[in-house]
């Protein structure tokens, strides 16, 4: 075997092995624009933004109507206002996204919180819930 012809079988070994980087998830938090729940949607967009911004490709704000507050991880719902009684405490929701998008990862005291026994859209067990 030629030089080149090593250079070429240790090239196709390293790139056998190298694997590509998971997709990042895409978030959407559908708002009801009658109730004017813009401005507590684009604020829960900026915490997620900043809270998971190497994790998370985008969030999306969609605007819809009849009293819907609906937050999604991919195609999971994770909040639903009208199933959950109410909107997610800001800790509530990191939490919910992270065990999706970073599982592994600590939230610091975002991660601490007693229960209120609400359950999220999933079913889950939603320490802290809001009933607003």
């Amino acid at each position: 075997m030629t030089a080149a012809g090593d250079v070429d079988a240790v090239a196709q070994a390293i790139s056998l092995t190298v694997e590509a980087p998971a997709p990042k998830a895409r978030v959407q938090i559908i708002y009801c624009t009658q109730c004017k729940w813009l401005l507590r949607a684009a604020w829960m967009a900026q915490e997620l933004l900043t809270t998971f911004s190497d994790d998370l490709a985008e969030v999306a704000l969609v605007p819809a109507t009849g009293g819907v507050f609906r937050i999604a991880v991919g195609s999971e719902t994770i909040w639903n206002r009208k199933v959950d009684g109410g909107f997610p405490e800001i800790t509530v929701l990191k939490q919910l996204v992270r065990d999706r998008v970073a599982p592994g990862r600590s939230l610091g005291h975002s991660d601490a919180g007693g229960g209120s026994g609400v359950t999220s859209a999933s079913g889950a067990s939603v320490p802290g819930a809001s009933e607003v």
